[in-house]
């Protein structure tokens, strides 16, 4: 590794020529970002290698995170600061006139993500590396990932993520180490030496391709692997027509979560969750089985982790595996499985858990049907032992029911531990969407609260206040995040509180002269930055957020003189291409933006602005210029939520219900230190059980709450139409799911309660510096040594 200025300076110039043919001085600035970029792999590589072969050597379990999102966001400068040479790459570059900020632009965040869940997944491999613990991501290499978004007349427009338009430069193509994989044909059986074996006769077979990227620890030599298949036509496959069966396998790494509405994109998912599980699991067993271990030891030297229900497959590809492949009988492969295998649940919603057509799902993966069918025969005649008679027990429960698959009862049955992603949502599952399984798998199930990166959302992301926290404790909070509690001691210093009241100025400054720049509004740095940043869905209730800015600019126009602290809302969310409500949501925020921000009654003491195709490098500006986080899901509704920590970790305070990690966060800074507001979980599950609630009785009642959804229909947003009848229907018609008018009083309330603190400075910045010196408990360092210890039970291995 680089140990001086000088020494990088040349090793840089050096090798731009090199590669390039051209001077340092004729170089353009992408070929600057790919050299620095191929240096520091090559520079990892050493310690790749090492790290591979340690593991090799060193008996350790294995754990392997398969995920079908990983949102890695930009890795140039995390590299460097986990590398502990962004000091002198940073000065080198500057001596040679080049801006390391400006050469970083030249990286496209990966387009292998959409929302929390993805990026969960990129924190989790940096604190499994930064730990030195044996474990590697597995996921599928999207060409063009979700869509990139663009507004255009205030709609969102997909356009496909152009991000390997240049390559990517911390790919390794591993060509040698592809798997075939089967789908279609038929499955035909015999007896062989006295045993029953399958072959699967006439398949249509895709070649899945492996890149690796290196995934480098904090300050250490582990270097772990992020393994991303991508599926390219087989030599194997004769094709009547090979256009279309071209088109068709190039079809499945196209985009991430294509349209699942009619059966072709149905096919493509299904597709893309086989590919990754069984290419990844068949590379996990080649690599077992050449350690020259027992197939019968598997279990004690592997884990793998199934990310959500989307890699639920793996519980049948693992059984094919080791029946038809290694020879086991069925009670032994099903040991092995159960055992090998863990699953997280990040979700209450019952529409997320995946379901199948068995229509679609027996003809396009005949094999892994029958062993599905089994599974799912052998687990009901438990529960019939059990429960005899209790056939609605049993149907609620079964894996093949009403000619669906479904995939979390698939991912229960076959893991050996089940786990929730806050502690409210784990007791929801236990006690409630899952109480039917709970009772089954008691010790099955168990809680993890998520966890982020430090290194990216506080080091990277706002490097000021990081070196501020170093300068005041020391560095050691960077290993143990626990140590940001140290800070608690400078509550009552006004000259301390004012260093994170001008860093956060200097942040909202940053991002203002960003939206200036992207959208041509100019906001106030001095007003309240007011965030909602996250995945568009009707549970996430933008809407509640939007009708409130509504309310706002109604009282603002009946009462001119109405005193408000200048207040800036900020959005960013993606609508999934086929959810056409969230869609509506996205046209009404811009459509509420052209209304509040060209009116001189608000003179600019509302303004709003929605930050197109939001992504990892845009909230590295957004979180630490925050003032005001908004998660505002219904109670019981969000599992966890890692926004509300990459908030709270810069500074931000929370307006919030008691959902999710919310609840955890309150009880570590206490309520005076959050806004809370709205139903609890318990109210909202018990309206849901026996009703009781009425939206009509909102709306006649309350008239802010009928004067901003009157609004929708009435021509108070010009050439409009009918564009918002669908949300007002949703409100109105179908009774407002989300309780959005139930909390819309409570939530006003806590939004003046929050323009009243904020004009306590001293006060506010108190309430700031204890979400921060509180927000170490969110580390995902924390949260990645508790699946270490109680569910995959693996060490550390030191790289020497």
């Amino acid at each position: 590794m680089f140990s001086s200025v000088p020494e990088f300076k040349a090793a840089f110039v050096s090798k731009l020529e090199m590669a390039y043919g051209t001077t340092f001085e004729e170089s353009t600035r992408r070929e600057q970002f790919q050299t620095l970029g191929t240096m520091i792999r090559e520079q990892v590589s050493t310690n790749w290698i090492k790290t591979n072969e340690m593991y090799r050597i060193s008996g350790k379990k294995q754990v392997y995170y398969l995920s079908i999102e990983f949102l890695l966001g930009r890795l140039l400068r995390h590299n460097l600061i986990n590398l502990g040479i962004e000091q002198i790459v940073s000065k080198g570059l500057g001596e040679l006139g080049i801006e390391l900020d400006k050469l970083e632009e030249f990286e496209a965040d990966a387009g292998l993500g959409n929302g929390g869940l993805g990026r969960l997944a990129a924190c989790f491999l940096d604190s499994l590396a930064s730990l030195n613990l044996p474990g590697h991501g597995c996921g599928i290499r999207y060409k063009h990932g979700l869509f990139e978004q663009a507004i255009v007349d205030g709609y969102q427009v997909e356009l496909p993520e152009q991000w390997l338009k240049h390559g990517h430069v911390w790919e390794v193509r591993k060509g040698d180490e592809a798997e075939e994989i089967l789908f279609w044909g038929h499955v035909e059986s015999s007896i062989e030496n006295g045993r029953l074996v399958f072959r699967h006769v006439n398949p249509e077979i895709v070649t899945a391709v492996p890149y690796d990227m290196p995934v480098v620890g904090y300050h250490t030599k582990t270097v772990n692997t992020l393994r991303l298949w991508n599926a390219e036509p087989s030599k194997f496959t004769a094709h009547s027509d090979i256009l279309k069966y071209k088109k068709d396998t190039e079809a499945i790494c196209e985009f991430l979560y294509p349209d699942d509405t009619h059966d072709e994109g149905k096919i493509l998912r299904l597709k893309q969750q086989y590919l990754l599980v069984s290419a990844s699991l068949r590379a996990i067993i080649k690599s077992f089985k050449k350690k020259k271990r027992s197939i019968f030891e598997l279990h004690e030297h592997t884990s793998i982790h199934i990310n959500d229900t989307h890699p639920a497959l793996a519980v049948p590809e693992l059984m094919r595996i080791l029946m038809d492949d290694e020879g086991l009988g069925w009670d032994e492969a099903w040991h092995l499985t159960v055992n090998t295998l863990s699953y997280t649940n990040h979700t209450t919603l019952s529409e997320a858990l995946e379901r199948w057509p068995e229509r679609i799902f027996r003809p396009l993966l005949p094999r892994i049907y029958m062993i599905v069918e089994e599974i799912n025969e052998r687990f009901c005649r438990q529960l019939w032992d059990r429960h005899p008679g209790s056939w609605e027990l049993i149907e609620s429960m079964a894996i093949l029911a009403h000619g669906e698959v479904r995939m979390a009862p698939l991912a229960i049955i076959g893991s050996h531990s089940i786990n929730g992603v806050a502690r409210l949502h784990t007791e929801i599952l236990k006690e409630r969407e899952m109480n039917n399984f709970y009772r089954v798998f008691p010790d099955r199930f168990n809680n993890k609260t998520n966890g982020i990166t430090h290194r990216r959302w506080l080091m990277k992301a706002n490097p000021k206040l990081a070196g501020l926290i170093t300068d005041s404790i020391g560095p050691g909070w960077i290993k143990d995040t626990l140590q940001l509690e140290e800070l608690l001691q400078f509550k009552e210093s006004g000259a301390f509180l004012e260093e994170i009241g001008s860093i956060k100025q200097a942040n909202k400054e940053r991002l203002a002269s960003r939206i200036l720049e992207k959208t041509g509004i100019a906001v106030d740095p001095a007003s309240i930055f007011d965030i909602q940043v996250k995945r568009l869905h009707a549970y996430k209730r933008q809407l509640l957020n939007v009708l409130h800015i509504m309310y706002l600019y109604n009282r603002i126009k009946e009462y001119p003189n109405y005193d408000m602290h200048p207040r800036t809302f900020i959005f960013g969310a993606k609508a999934s291409p086929g959810y056409y409500f969230a869609k509506k949501v996205i046209k009404l925020i811009n459509s509420v933006a052209l209304k509040v921000n060209n009116d001189p009654v608000v003179n600019g003491r509302i303004k709003v602005v929605f930050l197109e195709n939001y992504r990892v490098s845009l909230g590295e500006e957004i979180f630490p210029a925050a003032d005001v986080s908004e998660q505002i899901s219904t109670a019981s509704k969000e599992a966890s939520g890692t926004g509300n920590m990459k908030f709270m970790m810069n500074g931000a305070l929370t307006v919030g219900t008691l959902d999710g990690a919310n609840v955890e966060i309150t009880e570590l800074v206490g309520r005076e230190n959050i806004f809370l507001f709205g139903l609890s979980a318990e109210e909202v599950l018990e309206f849901q059980r026996n009703g009781g609630y009425h939206a009509q009785e909102y709306y006649h009642y309350d008239r802010r709450i009928r004067t901003v959804v009157d609004q929708l229909i009435n021509g108070f947003f010009p050439d409009t139409g009918n564009e918002f009848s669908e949300i007002y229907d949703s409100l109105l018609s179908y009774n407002d799911q989300y309780f959005v008018f139930r909390d819309f009083s409570s939530y006003a309330e806590i939004q003046e309660q929050v323009g009243k603190s904020y004009l306590d400075r001293a006060g506010w910045l108190k309430k700031s510096l204890v979400n921060i010196a509180k927000s170490g408990y969110f580390s995902s360092d924390r949260t990645i040594e508790e699946y270490a210890k109680d569910i995959w039970h693996t060490e550390p291995v030191i790289i020497k």
